[in-house]
């Protein structure tokens, strides 16, 4: 089984963690995690892709084990997180790679792709949304924090952060006793971290500018027509299976594959997940 590596590259006031196995001269898959998550997520997908692909997993800015500045020094918004894993895809000198986009990761791959869409070989999107149509009623805190950023709408959303909050995500939607205890519990550790939660409430606000950038998401999907692979645990209570069918109305030859599981569809399914990327990327982009 290939090793995984493990390593930090500076970008000005930030240190990116980041997790790394595989060929240096196979074809790059890079994997962007979601809230409230880090490239832990990864850490079964990685060994069963690296024998035929360097595949490429950082934490993002106030996640995981990347050191980022503190609030006040540092813009924590979605637009900055996009700067600084564009500044790693570029540090780590990455020309071509196929991009897989997991919940905040999706509006962070986006951007990248909008921005360099010569890039960009395929898309795997993994409950990733794009589309209005993708959204459950489990937002409705934070949709009214973006239309009315008060104080107590802040604290409303504050309920997304606690440990009961945190575990539901990794284990709603999945088979009972499937969900290895240690996800969240990581994400439960970092939560705890000082201004941890402070800047999940600065992010859970930018989120509205991700919704903001659908139009030219979509755009950026209809002119450049990447391959794209929706695979997406159809119990998600956060991102609901439409959100995923949307792609093929922008990308008409999108792969859409539901599966028996939750939002943290990798707890669970990392194996077939895996299958169905191998053989996408096998037939959609040259592999090695």
């Amino acid at each position: 089984m290939p090793a995984t590596r493990y390593r930090t590259q500076k970008l000005g006031d930030v240190d990116v963690f980041y997790r790394e196995a595989g060929p240096a001269n196979a074809p790059v898959i890079l994997l962007l995690h979601g809230f409230p998550t880090s490239s832990h997520m990864f850490r079964d997908l990685m060994p069963e892709l690296a024998d035929s692909y360097r595949v490429i997993a950082p934490d993002l800015a106030g996640f995981g084990l990347t050191k980022a500045p503190p609030r006040g020094t540092f813009d924590y918004t979605f637009d900055a997180l996009a700067d600084v894993i564009g500044g790693f895809v570029d540090a780590m000198g990455l020309r071509r790679y196929a991009i897989y986009i997991f919940d905040y990761g999706a509006p962070i791959g986006l951007r990248l792709a909008m921005k360099h869409p010569e890039r960009v070989t395929a898309i795997i999107t993994q409950n990733g949304n794009a589309y209005v149509e993708g959204f459950s009623k489990e937002w409705g805190p934070w949709q009214t924090y973006w239309r009315e950023p008060t104080q107590a709408h802040r604290e409303a959303t504050r309920a997304a952060l606690t440990d009961d909050a945190l575990r539901f995500q990794h284990e709603h939607g999945s088979p009972v006793g499937a969900v290895s205890p240690d996800a969240y519990l990581l994400d439960t550790y970092f939560m705890h971290r000082p201004e941890a939660q402070e800047i999940q409430l600065d992010l859970i606000l930018s989120y509205r500018t991700n919704v903001a950038l659908y139009p030219d998401f979509q755009a950026y999907l209809r002119k450049h027509r990447p391959p794209v692979l929706a695979v997406w645990g159809r119990h998600d209570a956060f991102f609901l299976p439409p959100g995923a069918e949307a792609y093929k109305r922008d990308v008409p030859d999108a792969e859409v594959h539901l599966l028996d599981t939750g939002h943290f569809a990798l707890d669970t399914h990392h194996r077939e997940i895996a299958a169905l990327m191998r053989d996408f990327l096998r037939r959609r982009i040259a592999a090695a």
